[in-house]
C-alpha cells in the first residue's frame, strides 16, 4: 500500500513538471507564440493566491511557534509537557523551511512561465 502511494505521488509529480515546462518548449519548436491575451493574466492571479496561501501558512506557522513557547513555559518542569512543546516547535520550524522553500520554487517556475 504505501510503495503504491510512493508511486502514484512520483508519476503525478513527474506529469505536474512535465505539463508545467513542455508548452515553452513547444513553442520554442514552432516559433513565437501569438499574443492571445488572457493567458497571462490567469497564470499570475494563480500565483499570487499560491504566495498569499504559503504567506498565510508561514503566519500560521510562527502562530503556532508562540503557542508551543507558551506551553514550554507554562510546563512547570513536567518533562512530558517539555518534550511535547519541544517536538512542536521543532515540527513547525521544519514546516516553515518548508513554506519557504516552496515559496522559493513558486518564484523561481513563475520566473520561467515569465520568459
Amino acid at each position: 500500500m504505501y510503495t503504491s502511494l510512493q508511486s502514484l505521488c512520483l508519476r503525478v509529480s513527474a506529469a505536474a513538471v512535465t505539463f508545467m515546462i513542455a508548452p515553452p518548449a513547444w513553442a520554442q519548436l514552432f516559433g513565437p507564440t501569438p499574443a492571445i491575451g488572457g493567458v497571462s493574466d490567469v497564470r499570475q492571479k494563480i500565483i499570487d493566491i499560491i504566495k498569499k496561501i504559503l504567506t498565510f501558512m508561514a503566519l500560521i506557522a510562527v502562530v503556532f511557534i508562540v503557542i508551543a513557547g507558551i506551553r514550554l513555559v507554562i510546563s512547570q518542569g513536567e518533562e512530558a509537557e517539555k518534550d511535547k512543546a519541544k517536538k512542536t516547535i521543532l515540527f513547525v520550524i521544519i514546516g516553515l523551511v518548508v513554506i519557504l522553500l516552496a515559496q522559493g520554487l513558486v518564484d523561481f517556475i513563475a520566473t520561467q512561465l515569465a520568459a
